[in-house]
This record gives structure tokens, sequence and C-alpha cells, in this order.
């Protein structure tokens, strides 16, 4: 059957590797929320799962990269998020809206091969087509927001990586 004008999927463009990845991660980390597990010990059960399973999906390395960054930054990720939310709190966003916008912030702070054009257009793209209507505009407003911040965070993080050199003697 063709897809109709109004079809949610006809405004959709072809999906690419990544969008899946950052499909599934979303996938993952609403999962976990919701079973009250950890983000990273679920990621594992899945990839060993596949190898056992042919029916599972193997797990894409963008995925395992999102993921376990999340579960490793969640804190600051988190405390990003919420100090962007006006008359919200973290706890009372739709459990998918909050793993769209872990993704995001992370890719924001951290994916420095990802635009931060990009990141954004995936997360509002993924809110239209996992949550609610409102969302799409709430994680663009709140993620217009951690854009403005995130080259000083990449700057920062930089810094602290980059090997201190030696005073010549």
């Amino acid at each position: 059957m063709a897809d109709q004008p109004g079809d949610k999927k006809s405004t959709y463009k072809k999906l690419g590797a990544r969008h899946k990845a950052r499909r599934r991660a979303v996938d993952l980390l609403f999962e976990a929320e919701a079973r009250d597990i950890d983000a990273a010990d679920l990621l594992d059960e899945r990839a060993e799962l596949a190898t056992r399973d042919q029916a599972v999906a193997p797990v894409h390395a963008y995925t395992r990269i999102l993921v376990e960054g999340v579960a490793d930054d969640l804190d600051r990720v988190d405390g990003t998020i919420e100090s962007y939310l006006q008359d919200w709190t973290l706890s009372r966003l739709p459990a998918v809206d909050r793993a769209i916008l872990r993704i995001a912030v992370w890719e924001l702070f951290h994916a420095t091969d990802v635009p931060p054009v990009v990141a954004v257009d995936e997360a509002v793209e993924l809110a239209k087509e996992l949550s609610t209507d409102d969302s799409p505009s709430f994680v663009n407003g709140v993620l217009g927001q951690v854009v403005l911040v995130a080259p000083q965070v990449r700057a920062a993080a930089a810094a602290t990586r980059a090997p201190r050199r030696e005073p010549e003697a």
C-alpha cells in the first residue's frame, strides 16, 4: 500500500544507519529506565542475545557509543537538561522524551563528528516518530538552549584531554 499524503511515514526522509542507531539507543534507554536497570548492562545483554539469536538485530556500533556515553555521563546530561526546563522537572517529562534529550545532549557535548544542527534535527525527528504531538517543539526548544553552551563544554573537555607539554629546560 502506498503512503498517503497524510501518512507520517511519507514525510520522513530515507532513514540512515545513524538514525536507526539513535532510535535503537532511545529504545534501550527507555527500556532500561522502565525496568530500572543500568542501560549499559541492557546493551550488553542485547548484544549477547544478538549473537545467539539471528532474529535479534545486532547492536550497531553507534548505538553502543550513544548508550554507553549517556550511561557514563548521565548526571551531567540530566543536570543540563533540567537546567533548561521551564516550570518542569525531568521526572515529569515523558520517558521517551527524556531518552531523546539525553542522546541529543550527549551528542552535542561529546560527538565531535556530529554537527550540532544534525543532533538537534535527529532528536526532533525522533520525537515526531515516537512521542506526543507537542514533543518535537518542546525537544527543539530545550536543545536550542543547550546548543548555545555545547561549544564551551566541548572545548573544556578537549582541554582536559589535551596532553600537557613539558617545559623546555
